[in-house]
């Protein structure tokens, strides 16, 4: 079963997540989600991306617990660095801008494929989150993204509680470019999809290019960090103990907790 389905129509690429029942990330998933984009990035006639879901209420719940809970070490380096690092890297080299078009719930590493995005349009009842550290894990890049865009002390809340926050909030935190009813989302990214399509392909592809750099300032090595922080501390009792309760669905006992 495909679980990304790709399209193209009048210069615009469409990316479709679809893994029942919330687009959880497996390595494969991620495998296909870099081969779309990369095929974008090679594709001379096509001028913009959309990154959407085909799943009604689920935008991406992150990382699959249950496929990290059975990963070794290695296995679990391997899909964070395509989701942290190679995933980076496909966007930053794109060519072309990229919107994510998000319906319904985004939580933890469905945030980094939201954010990687250029732009973000966001339903009225879409919803977001890291909730890595419920898990005893460490929502790794946005330690490094998060802080840059919305402040210190704004990012440190959302990052510690793991709480869900709105599109209203994520579009006043700057998070977020635009909130639309519900039914006109993937519209609405494909209108600004043809208005960015519109413009001469080269000026697009040089300026993008300089903004890209312009705003690296050390970002790629610093997203390298936290993949190594990410591992380090998936492979550690706690991240492992919830991991393990969550497959088995029972209540984690963390040994410090009294």
């Amino acid at each position: 079963m495909k679980t990304i389905e790709y399209s193209v129509r009048d210069g615009i690429a469409e990316i479709s997540m679809s893994r029942p029942p919330a687009n959880a990330l497996d390595e494969a998933m991620l495998v296909d989600l870099l081969a779309a984009l990369r095929r974008a990035a090679g594709d001379r006639d096509t001028r913009a991306v959309i990154l959407h879901s085909a799943i009604s209420g689920r935008f991406c719940a992150g990382l699959d617990l249950k496929v990290a809970s059975a990963a070794g070490a290695e296995q679990l380096y391997d899909v964070t660095r395509k989701l942290y690092i190679e995933l980076f890297d496909v966007q930053f080299n794109l060519g072309k801008p990229s919107i994510s078009a998000v319906a319904g719930a985004a939580r933890g590493g469905g945030m980094t494929v939201a954010v990687s995005s250029d732009m973000i349009v966001a339903a009225e009842s879409a919803t977001f989150g890291y909730p890595e550290i419920d898990s005893g894990l460490l929502p790794a890049i946005h330690y490094v993204h998060l802080p840059r865009v919305v402040g210190r002390q704004r990012a440190f809340d959302l990052l510690f509680t793991g709480r869900t926050f709105s599109a209203t909030e994520a579009f006043s935190l700057g998070l977020i470019n635009r909130v639309v009813p519900d039914d006109e989302v993937l519209d609405a990214a494909r209108a600004i999809a043809r208005t960015l399509a519109s413009k001469p392909p080269e000026a697009v592809r040089r300026g993008r290019a300089a903004f890209m750099s312009a705003l690296d300032q050390n970002y790629r090595r610093e997203i390298a960090a936290a993949v190594e922080n990410f591992c380090n501390v998936a492979n550690g009792e706690e991240a492992r103990e919830r991991l393990t309760a969550f497959a088995e669905r029972h209540k984690p006992t963390w040994k410090n907790s009294g």
